[in-house]
């Protein structure tokens, strides 16, 4: 397998109407800061608008200024939410979460990247072009969240599929995608 984000982010076509597919992304040998511009490059390849949720505003604030100096060749267009121009931001970052927003984000996502525990819910699981959780697999408490996400995303009746870097690069090690016969 590729890495994650390649093609339509993943190498399948996704509908744009969502499809009840949850990544989750176990970073284990690169950290959040290399792993997410890579998934947010992809995913506006992908023509998506992208949210990043996360669950405290100073760690936002610190992946604000990753994604500007992240690398010298390509820019990411994003902003932290709360500003006069959050239906424009092609990536938004916030705190908040669906009942928040009253039901869609100010940018109008389809993908949903969440990160440090941060909740999904069970209709944006499947209102969702994609939802992408990534945890630190380094971190016991992170990887007990993902596991209870997953179990959330399954309990859903959502597509929940696991990728690892174990080998050294990304490859999708777990899927409860039904098989077709």
């Amino acid at each position: 397998m590729t890495e994650p984000g390649a093609r339509a982010a993943d190498g399948q076509d996704a509908s744009p109407q969502g499809g009840g597919e949850v990544f989750f992304y176990h970073m284990t040998r690169t950290p959040l800061e290399a792993t997410l511009p890579v998934l947010l490059q992809r995913s506006l390849e992908a023509g998506w608008k992208v949210c990043i949720r996360g669950r405290d505003a100073n760690r936002l604030e610190w992946l604000d200024e990753l994604l500007w100096t992240s690398a010298d060749d390509s820019f990411l267009p994003h902003g932290p939410s709360g500003g006069p121009h959050d239906a424009d931001q092609p990536v938004l970052l916030t705190t908040e979460t669906e009942a928040d927003a009253d039901t869609e984000f100010a940018n109008a996502a389809n993908a949903l990247l969440t990160i440090d525990g941060a909740a999904v819910s069970a209709d944006e699981m499947t209102r969702m072009t994609r939802v992408s959780i990534l945890f630190d697999g380094n971190d016991p408490d992170a990887v007990a969240q993902a596991r209870s996400q997953w179990k959330e995303v399954v309990a859903a009746g959502c597509t929940a599929k696991y990728w690892s870097q174990e080998s050294g690069r990304w490859e999708m090690k777990v899927s409860t995608e039904p098989l077709d016969n």
